[in-house]
């Protein structure tokens, strides 16, 4: 697995790191604990250095998780959490006042086993809340020791610049895939000219870049995806079937999984550090480290850069 350091920080990451959202079993359906332990576990034999989570994910359930298959495994892993999002019922709430700041922390803390956070990251924007306020409470944690490095993640430029006027940042996590692709247009040039690491996550889409999906799939109770990743719209598919037609095509030659083009696509992108990729299996968690063990060739990005650019840019203008 190839290790790149994280911005100007001195923590290196794994090319792939492990995404947890699916592991707090309230947006993206259920799992086993036990499953999910095993999953993460096996992503660290393969390589893996990086595990994402945050409270939000199940409202704590996948930072205990976390904490659970890390035991014992601390001193080999770059725990990346998040603050600033609780849930209320189905609801995900924004709340970066100081005292949920502080409290946050703690409470991470507590349910990953750990007596410091490698990566805290704020986890979107709360605009009830003057960042500079935030800011003052995160920089008391520091001191503190709670975390050694900020990051912030779905910020856009301008409140980026503010956070850094006070606290270095040393990475940014935007919503990143072969499909989606906004935050190439500014946010990673600028982290590029910063130094700034780039975390980018959904890098399969919510499973649609697997190409397990032939048809629009009909998800379960508890399963919410679908609200989060737009193209499973009928509006869509048929644009992105005809995408991971190419894809499926190169994966079948190089005899590896669909979803091994995906997530290379994303890690080969310039100013990316590292692409989060979710697994709620071992095997699952094996499969996906094993994408870092190869590279797209220079005809194979061709191809699908020329898929793109018909099946979804074009389209996108025509239906303008």
């Amino acid at each position: 697995m190839e290790i790149r350091r994280l911005g100007t920080s001195d923590l290196h990451v794994s090319v792939i790191g492990l995404g947890t959202w699916a592991m707090g079993n309230d947006f993206f359906g259920f799992g086993e604990d036990d499953q999910a332990i095993a999953a993460i576990r096996s992503a660290l034999d393969n390589g893996v250095t990086l595990i994402d989570t945050a409270p939000a994910y199940g409202a704590g359930h996948a930072e205990e998780i976390v904490g659970e298959a890390i035991h014992g495994r601390r001193d080999s892993v770059v725990v990346a959490t998040k603050v600033g999002i609780h849930r209320t019922g189905q609801a995900f709430v924004r709340n970066l006042k100081p005292e949920a700041v502080v409290q946050e922390i703690e409470d991470s803390l507590t349910r990953l086993q750990t007596d410091v956070i490698d990566l805290y990251q704020i986890h979107w924007p709360d605009p009830n809340t003057p960042l500079d306020d935030t800011l003052n409470a995160l920089e008391k944690v520091h001191t503190a020791g709670k975390f050694r490095y900020l990051g912030v993640s779905n910020f856009d430029i301008e409140l980026i610049e503010q956070v850094r006027r006070r606290i270095p940042v040393v990475s940014v996590q935007p919503h990143f895939s072969f499909l989606e692709r906004k935050s190439a247009d500014g946010i990673i040039p600028y982290c590029m000219e910063h130094s700034i690491g780039v975390i980018g996550y959904g890098s399969l889409a919510g499973g649609l870049l697997t190409g397990k999906f032939r048809e629009i799939p009909e998800f379960i109770e508890g399963d919410r995806r679908h609200r989060f990743y737009r193209y499973f719209e009928p509006e869509t598919w048929d644009r992105v079937q005809k995408v991971l037609d190419v894809m499926r095509s190169i994966a079948a030659d190089r005899g590896v999984p669909v979803a091994h083009v995906a997530i290379q696509w994303s890690v080969r992108q310039n100013g990316i550090t590292s692409a989060l990729v979710g697994a709620r299996t071992p095997e699952q968690s094996a499969a996906n480290a094993a994408a870092g063990e190869w590279r797209l060739e220079k005809r194979e990005s061709g191809l699908l850069e020329e898929a793109y650019n018909v099946h979804i840019i074009r389209k996108e203008k025509t239906d303008l």
